[in-house]
């Protein structure tokens, strides 16, 4: 049996108008925007100064509009090291949602990653620590939970993405006391509504979102059709709210994680998470819609 959906909660902080709505997360009941920050490709900016500064000011306008979770991993280039000087020039957010992961294949060098990853960031610690595309998950998932055990993060989880490996995911899902998931699911890639999702709020599992405009491929697909008038029902403004409402609209959905280098494109994500959702029947019209475009 499929437990009830969480509640939608407004966050504190800001106007009513632009308040993101949050969901809690499942292990806990602590909120969280529906809406976070990723960091694959566009925090991947090297020693670039500019470039830099750019990347501090996306998160500035993400923390400005209630943003709180960043995502990002070893595998990343210079995203780690981005995110900690940005981080720093904004003087370390109070409400930062930290989510990093492990990724290497031997267990015994994964506390060190994580480490290194930490001292990148800057921060006492994680909040999130993930391993990430289940590499060497046997290994890691001891480790992770110990240092949950000992304070040193506040929660463990398991990602994949581009629909790999659902089938492993699934039997971790039913033998691991996990706090957090991480998948990937937009309007054309809907698989793991199948088994996963229903499977995360049978378990009491948080789930992050990656991918949400499939990489940057979906935004110039969907461009060529003009917005579905009733869009405005939902409070859509733009393809880009479009297709982040109708995955944060699903209820077993914690929050999407779209990366972005630029400032209007960050506000308009966020307020995806700010005006009126999809109900169930909105959200099959929306598929519907795209899968006969």
């Amino acid at each position: 049996m499929i437990a009830a959906a969480p509640l939608l909660l407004p966050m504190m902080g800001l106007s009513r108008q632009s308040r993101p709505a949050a969901r809690p997360i499942l292990s806990s009941g602590e909120p969280l925007p529906l809406v976070g920050l990723g960091s694959w490709i566009t925090f991947n900016v090297g020693n670039d100064q500019a470039a830099r500064d750019a990347s501090a000011e996306v998160m500035r306008n993400f923390f400005q509009a209630g943003g709180r979770l960043i995502d990002s991993s070893p595998m990343y280039g210079s995203s780690q090291e981005v995110i900690g000087y940005g981080l720093k020039k904004l003087g370390r957010p109070a409400d930062l949602f930290a989510a990093d992961k492990v990724w290497i294949s031997d267990g015994d060098e994964g506390r060190a990653q994580m480490e290194a990853s930490r001292r990148h960031w800057g921060i006492p610690r994680f909040d999130l620590m993930q391993v990430h595309n289940l590499l060497s998950w046997q290994a890691h998932l001891p480790t992770l939970f110990a240092m949950k055990a000992g304070g040193q993060l506040r929660y463990v989880g398991i990602t994949t993405s581009h629909g790999r490996r659902h089938g492993e995911m699934e039997q971790i899902m039913k033998a691991e006391a996990l706090d957090f998931i991480q998948l990937s699911y937009n309007l054309y890639d809907r698989e793991a509504e199948q088994r996963l999702l229903p499977l995360a709020l049978e378990r009491g599992i948080a789930v992050i979102v990656n991918r949400p405009f499939q990489q940057g491929a979906l935004l110039p697909r969907l461009a060529r059709h003009p917005l579905p008038p009733w869009a405005a029902e939902i409070d859509c403004s733009s393809w880009a709210q479009f297709a982040l409402k109708f995955i944060i609209s699903h209820p077993a959905v914690t929050c999407a994680i779209p990366a972005t280098t630029r400032i209007a494109h960050v506000v308009e994500n966020m307020a995806a998470a700010a005006g009126r959702l999809p109900d169930k029947a909105m959200r099959a019209r929306m598929a519907a819609f795209v899968d006969n475009l």
